[in-house]
């Protein structure tokens, strides 16, 4: 599959709407969010770490 043929998630997500949520649940809440950008920090550093040894493959050497 090309890479622009994957599908790609929504820009912008819609928060929910915490008015109703007791402490608790905020405090979980946050650590769920904590934890998404745990997961695309580290699909982030993936795919520096792939570009920057795909660079470091085809970089022509000086001669």
């Amino acid at each position: 599959m090309m890479e622009e043929d994957a599908p790609r998630r929504a820009a912008g997500l819609t928060p929910p709407v915490l008015d109703g949520w007791d402490v608790e649940e905020l405090k979980n809440y946050i650590e769920r969010l904590r934890a998404e950008i745990g997961r695309a920090e580290a699909a982030i550093a993936k795919k520096q770490a792939h570009r920057g040894a795909a660079d470091a493959f085809f970089r022509t050497r000086p001669e």
